[in-house]
């Protein structure tokens, strides 16, 4: 029921249209466009404004054609770099670019199943509940356009993000809390080899606090890493000021706490002994899911996957999504394996195969949602 042709050639399509994020106002434009040829009307918020880009958040909403569970899916449109000039390949089961960018699987093989599932539906007049897509910009820089998005503006009663790297019928259970640390050191400045004795180098304190810090893999739920240090005005010149950037992630919010905790402390305690000031700032980037097999977005999901003959996997990850962001907003939310590989690489691909099955998934999920609800289960 899936046209596998026009499923590839959309794709291909839209991977062709430049969106890195920031500047995802073309893929705006042309989905914009392909709503309305297929009859749907999608609004745009005001997040551009609020993420610094040219593109706000798109939402469509589809009237039901039947009582069922409201749903919302969510993809985004902004890629990573490089992302100009994407040259898709259709290479025997897969979709590659020809090597000088990434593909943009991530997250368009999402949109382009979303966008087909529409097209099947219409042509079936296949009965469905209410929906609402919603398609994101500034995903890949920390989530900022579902941040900025209005969650009152939804109806849905469960949402599916579609930005997971596993095989379709991989369902996202577990997925961090993240905090980011930034760390400020203060020392004295002085001239390195006249009187180097009369300053304190911040770069060297912030050397020794961090050598008394754990970081990476902390236990199995729980990592921390410290990816960024600036400071200093010239080579002869003691080091007055650096900057250490870093973040902590746990599946586990008191873990989060503990560790974020334990690192500012030591980190305070180091510089302040060996005679500097410290400075702290923590800010948490999005909350961690923590949903079980038996929650109903799971368990439709999961029943959906069956339907179709695709395997159920619930897994857990180390990364944050849209999910986090609209499971923290109080909508029920997991994210769904789409089979993009290799991402953020120019290595990356899709199996058309994959591409196929999201696409047959989202339609399965659809009619779960109206098949099970009560005024419908004796249809």
């Amino acid at each position: 029921m899936v046209n596998k042709d026009r499923l590839i050639k959309g794709f291909c399509n839209m991977v062709s249209i430049a969106s890195v994020s920031g500047r995802e106002a073309a893929m705006r434009d042309w989905l914009i466009k392909e709503l309305g040829r297929r009859g749907y009307r999608a609004d745009e918020d005001g997040s551009a404004a609020i993420v610094g880009g040219d593109s706000g958040n798109l939402l469509v909403h589809v009237p039901a054609k039947a009582p069922g569970k409201k749903l919302l899916f969510s993809a985004h449109m902004d890629t990573v770099e490089p992302g100009e000039g994407i040259d898709p390949v259709v290479d025997g089961g897969i979709i590659r670019s020809r090597g000088q960018t990434i593909l943009g699987a991530d997250d368009k093989a999402a949109i382009a199943a979303l966008l087909e599932a529409l097209d099947v539906i219409a042509e079936n007049q296949r009965l469905h509940a209410d929906l609402e897509i919603l398609f994101t910009v500034g995903e890949e820089q920390g989530l900022k356009g579902a941040k900025a998005f209005d969650f009152s503006l939804l109806q849905a009663e469960m949402g599916y993000v579609l930005d997971a790297g596993g095989e379709p019928g991989s369902i996202v259970i577990q997925s961090p809390c993240q905090n980011e640390i930034e760390y400020e050191v203060l020392g004295r400045a002085a001239h390195a080899g006249i009187n180097p004795e009369a300053g304190i180098n911040s770069i060297h304190l912030a050397a020794q606090a961090l050598a008394a810090m754990p970081c990476g893999r902390i236990d199995a739920e729980t990592t921390c890493n410290f990816g960024v240090i600036q400071g200093g005005q010239a080579r002869n010149i003691v080091a007055e000021y650096c900057r250490v950037g870093g973040e902590a992630r746990s599946l586990s919010r008191s873990k989060l706490d503990k560790l974020t905790a334990s690192l500012t402390q030591t980190f305070c305690a180091q510089v302040e002994k060996l005679g500097g000031q410290a400075k702290t700032t923590t800010r948490l980037l999005y909350p961690e899911i923590s949903l079980q097999p038996g929650d109903e977005v799971v368990r439709l999901a999961s029943q959906a996957a069956r339907s179709i003959g695709l395997n159920p996997r619930l897994i857990k990850t180390g990364g944050g999504s849209d999910a986090s962001i609209i499971h923290g907003a109080g909508i029920p939310c997991a994210n769904l394996g789409v089979g993009m590989q290799k991402v953020h690489s120019c290595e990356e691909y899709i199996r058309i195969c994959d591409l196929l099955d999201v696409t047959r998934l989202i339609l399965a999920i659809i009619d779960q949602a109206v098949a099970q609800h009560p005024k419908n289960e004796s249809m």
